[in-house]
């Protein structure tokens, strides 16, 4: 039984127009993501997938995504990305699921899954890059939703793993609200995507930085291969 992750699968099997493969180094992507998962992910084993998820606009545009998510192998544990647009509330995809038949998929949002002695812990996060809009409002919400996962595994004497979409660090930007959550809890692993492309990704913190390992797991920069956690 292992724990896997990996970020921005941007699928769309049900509008292929909205296909990534016009991008340099996305060539093939659906089909790399499905050979490379069916190799190493087992029924038994569990994958973290890390926002970006589906192109579809709602839960219905998004279904043929989920379904071709649900038939892999694994449980896959889902959070929200700033393109996932069918992110709705945790009642009505969970009832989705539910009605669709999708019996892998679980939601992490406020909450935490436990993995062995671990807690799979997180949220989307919000910017701190360059050129994109920050909003106190909704980054005070992400880090209320962060500490409400960490503290749900703590409660249950569960060593928290956290997961994002956004970087709390890109390059010389710091979401300092972010880090603060991680260092007060001491967070010793967080696993975030995002970023694409080989340029960008050189400005990822990829190791140690303030006793907080960062993994960079995003479907491009991972080559569409799931990251092995645990």
């Amino acid at each position: 039984m292992s724990l896997y992750v990996i970020g921005d699968l941007h699928l769309c099997k049900g509008d292929p127009g909205k296909t990534m493969s016009i991008f340099k180094g996305w060539d093939d992507y659906q089909e790399r993501i499905e050979q490379n998962w069916l190799e190493l992910v087992k029924p038994e084993d569990t994958i973290v997938l890390a926002g970006d998820i589906s192109w579809g606009m709602s839960l219905q545009g998004a279904a043929e995504d989920f379904r071709f998510i649900d038939r892999l192998p694994g449980t896959k544990i889902i959070l929200k990305g700033n393109h996932d647009y069918w992110w709705t509330t945790m009642k009505k995809m969970e009832d989705f699921f539910e009605t669709e038949g999708f019996s892998t998929l679980r939601i992490l949002h406020n909450n935490h899954y436990q993995y062995g002695e671990y807690g799979i812990c997180g949220t989307r996060g919000w910017v701190n890059m360059p050129g994109e809009t920050q909003d106190e409002k909704v980054l005070r919400r992400e880090v209320q939703r962060l500490e409400a996962s960490i503290k749900s595994a703590l409660a249950e004497n569960l060593r928290p793993l956290v997961f994002m979409h956004y970087p709390p660090i890109f390059a010389t930007n710091f979401n300092y609200d972010i880090l603060e959550i991680l260092y007060r809890y001491n967070i010793s692993d967080c696993y975030y995507g995002h970023i694409h492309g080989r340029q960008a990704h050189e400005l990822c913190i990829t190791n140690t930085y303030d006793d907080i390992n960062f993994h960079l797991i995003a479907g491009d920069y991972l080559q569409f291969i799931p990251e092995k956690v645990i």
